[in-house]
C-alpha cells in the first residue's frame, strides 16, 4: 500500500491503490442530515481532499466507493451537477478580476449544463 503524500484527488487516490482512512460513513452523514454546514480545517488537513471526494459522490460515482462504508449505505447513486468554484490560484490584484473569473466559472456552466429559466 503505498501513502498518497501530496495527492488531493480522490479519483486518483482511489484507482492508483493509495493509502485511504474511510471517512465515507460521516461524509454520507453530513449529506444525508440535509443541514447548512460550515467546514473549516487547518492548513495541510485535507480540506481539498474532502472536496474531491464530496464531487466523486455526487457526481455518482459509485465504483471509486467500492470498498467503503458509503458504498453500502447509499442507495441511489443520482449524479448532480457540480459547481465548484476555486480561487486558491486566482490573482486578484486588478480590479474586476473577481468578477471577470466568476463570470467564467457562469459561463462554462451555462454551457456544460445547459440554460434554464
Amino acid at each position: 500500500m503505498r501513502y498518497p503524500v501530496g495527492i488531493q484527488n480522490f479519483e486518483k487516490l482511489r484507482k492508483e491503490k493509495f493509502l485511504y482512512v474511510d471517512k465515507t460513513k460521516l461524509i454520507y452523514r453530513l449529506v444525508d442530515e440535509g443541514h447548512y454546514y460550515f467546514l473549516s480545517r487547518p492548513k495541510r488537513f485535507g480540506k481539498i481532499l474532502l472536496i474531491s471526494t464530496l464531487e466523486a459522490y455526487f457526481s455518482g460515482k459509485k465504483e471509486l466507493f467500492e470498498g467503503l462504508a458509503i458504498y453500502n449505505l447509499e442507495q441511489n447513486w443520482l449524479e448532480y451537477p457540480i459547481l465548484h468554484i476555486d480561487l486558491n490560484t486566482a490573482n486578484f490584484k486588478e480590479e474586476g478580476s473577481l468578477f471577470a473569473i466568476l463570470n467564467d466559472y457562469l459561463c462554462n456552466w451555462k454551457k456544460e449544463y445547459g440554460k434554464s429559466k
